[in-house]
């Protein structure tokens, strides 16, 4: 069927689609040119990456055009030429286009951050407006940036909005219209049955696959499938068969159930040694920015001097990207699974086995001590529902505050605040444990002045050199305590300060930092066997000989064999296990692949057909998580059964 729009109201579709399809052009286009380097494009993939992006642009516009197709049908025409409607119609068009500007210019600034479309940061970032308001507020020239589109906007309209009044003007009966909405609602249809996220997986190099993306596509996609079913999805194993691999894994011959319940006791040899626990996650703090690791810029020269004196461990991965990953892997000592992170499930995010708990209950005082509100990503609700008291920027009095911004307070008033907090604990004569969670070195990178020598705001070094130095000023403030000595200080960063790589899971962009600094108690040294995340906490509680019940995923570091070395890293719906210089990763679709040396610049990724060894060990991990998980296998008080 020929539909002839050009004497139609719906010809507005078409100019609209037309201006559109260009707008995202220029977006891929702007993206293929900051991105070029890596994406490693041929004239064959040059070619995917366009035509591809077609389609999902295309597909994006026919879910959009939904309501308007529906508008345009059921105004009648007495309605339809007033001038109410004349004015309502070109109001949103002329809000449409600048709308496709405001989008193409968060999808750049996205990009320069995250080097990705929209995705679930994205979702996130709509959730928490007031602080990502802030920090988009301080980190850009947000009224220029708004002109500027208001402009383009502006040259946009005048070019078409002739065409658009002379639609305005057609007179068209109800039964013309009706084929034209039947003929255009083909296309949201077509879109629903034959695309989806899958498409584009278009090659091994990530920079490729978004760019063949849309971003409002990606952000509705991202919207609707924020937690995926693991045994929906992925590739499994036969439950006994997982369970089994699984329990090897996490058991050094302990374990005394069967399954995929993980309960044990765990016995650590010693006397038991009362010591608190001072855990400083530090937000974005990439190994390689510490000169330990080889940096010359001297950003970190604190951290490295309290290295040389410390328990360093130089092989520790992040187990994803974003701050609730971190937050999840070191509190619960449980793999990512697929989706967002279990911190952030309302409604499924408390009574769990984590390591507050277990302290809580051999009488610690414990913490969760945030930097900013601690509504943000769930976290005070995850924590109070996990065995931990709540200290943030909510609960924090203005005059103790001296700077803040988006995120939250600087880093030495919330050290600040912990030391206040220990104080208090070492009178009440109980052993603490606090998890302070920094929120300084983010963007827009602001800190308060005269701290460092370079000035607040001008980027990440400063960022990072201003954590350091506010690490450096609390334990100097710490030494003088009386509580130090029996103080096990622990400085661990949630996740790295970027994520991108010419693969979805590029291994170096998981590596973190680690040391525990405590000069009567722990020996100067490296470690450099290859752990993770979920295993800070059964090594925190080895290092205090302390005997417990557990539900952890994670072993104990300074115990583990060559053979038992690993990490788990993850995004939100690729699942990998590194171990033996390769990267084991299970997508959506069952799909199954294998890099070998992956930390090399451009690792090779091969599709692997049956589950070797390796896949089969990654399989255990994240099957067992998911299912433990979902049938509450790791709470720390499990619902009564009713018969």
């Amino acid at each position: 069927m020929q539909l002839r729009l050009s004497n139609s109201r719906y010809g507005l579709i078409g100019y609209v689609l037309s201006i559109a399809l260009i707008y995202f052009f220029l977006t891929r286009t702007l993206l293929l040119v900051a991105a070029f380097p890596e994406a490693d494009l041929s004239i064959i993939a040059f070619l995917k990456v366009y035509l591809l992006g077609a389609v999902y642009d295309l597909a994006f516009y026919g879910y959009a055009l939904i309501p308007v197709t529906l508008y345009l049908l059921l105004v009648p025409e007495r309605l339809w030429r007033t001038r109410l409607n004349r004015g309502f119609v070109l109001l949103a068009i002329f809000a449409t286009i600048y709308g496709l500007g405001f989008i193409l210019a968060a999808e750049l600034l996205f990009w320069d951050e995250f080097s990705v479309r929209f995705n679930f940061i994205s979702v996130d970032y709509l959730v928490y407006r007031r602080e990502v308001t802030d920090n988009i507020r301080e980190s850009y020239p947000l009224p220029l940036y708004l002109s500027a589109i208001l402009v383009v906007t502006l040259f946009v309209y005048w070019l078409v909005v002739d065409k658009i009044k002379v639609a305005l003007d057609v007179r068209e009966p109800l039964r013309q219209r009706l084929i034209h909405a039947g003929g255009l609602m083909l296309l949201p249809v077509v879109s629903f049955l034959l695309v989806n996220q899958d498409l584009r997986e278009l090659s091994n190099n990530s920079y490729q696959n978004e760019l063949a993306s849309n971003g409002p596509y990606q952000f509705i996609a991202a919207f609707k499938n924020n937690e995926l079913d693991y045994y929906k999805f992925y590739q499994t194993l036969p439950d006994a068969t997982a369970a089994a691999l699984l329990q090897k894994e996490i058991s050094a011959g302990e374990v005394t159930t069967s399954g995929f319940d993980i309960r044990r006791s765990i016995d650590n040899p010693g006397r038991e040694r009362r010591l608190n626990i001072f855990l400083v996650m530090v937000e974005s703090l990439s190994a390689d920015y510490l000169g330990v690791f080889g940096n010359s810029e001297r950003l970190t020269p604190s951290l490295d001097r309290l290295a040389a004196d410390s328990m360093l461990f130089t092989n520790l991965y992040a187990t994803g990207t974003r701050t609730t990953r971190g937050l999840e892997a070191v509190t619960l000592s449980i793999p990512p699974t697929p989706g967002r992170s279990i911190v952030k499930r309302v409604g499924h995010e408390t009574n769990l086995w984590s390591i507050g708990n277990v302290l809580k209950s051999k009488g610690y005082d414990v913490r969760f001590i945030y930097g900013g509100r601690g509504y943000f990503e769930n976290m005070n609700a995850f924590f109070a529902g996990n065995g931990y008291g709540i200290i943030d920027q909510s609960s924090t009095p203005d005059g103790e505050m001296g700077f803040t911004n988006a995120w939250g307070m600087a880093d030495d008033d919330l050290y600040t605040q912990a030391i206040k907090a220990a104080d208090s604990a070492y009178q009440a004569d109980k052993p603490f444990f606090f998890h302070l969670m920094t929120t300084t070195n983010h963007r827009p990178y602001t800190y308060p002045d005269g701290r460092i020598d370079i000035p607040s705001g001008s980027g990440r070094s400063g960022a990072v050199k201003y954590t350091d130095w506010a690490i450096g000023e609390m334990m100097e403030k710490a030494r003088r305590k009386p509580w130090f000595k029996d103080t096990l200080f622990v400085i661990i960063a949630d996740h790295t300060s970027g994520s991108a790589g010419k693969v979805a899971l590029p291994v170096g962009q998981y590596h973190i930092p680690m040391l525990i600094y405590s000069p009567e108690h722990i020996r100067a040294q490296q470690v450099h066997a290859l752990a993770s995340q979920i295993d800070v906490a059964p090594t925190l509680l080895a290092l205090l000989n302390m005997d417990y019940e557990s539900a952890f995923f994670g072993k104990n570091i300074l115990t583990m064999k060559p053979e038992e070395e690993r990490a788990l890293i993850g995004n939100y719906q690729k699942l990998g296990l590194y171990a033996g210089n390769r990267l084991s990763i299970l997508s959506p679709k069952r799909r199954m692949t294998k890099q070998v040396n992956p930390e090399a610049p451009e690792p090779v990724e091969a599709v692997v057909n049956a589950p070797d060894a390796d896949i089969q060990r990654d399989i255990a991990y994240y099957q067992g998580a998911s299912y433990i998980y979902s049938q509450h296998l790791n709470a720390w008080e499990r619902p009564a059964v009713t018969r």
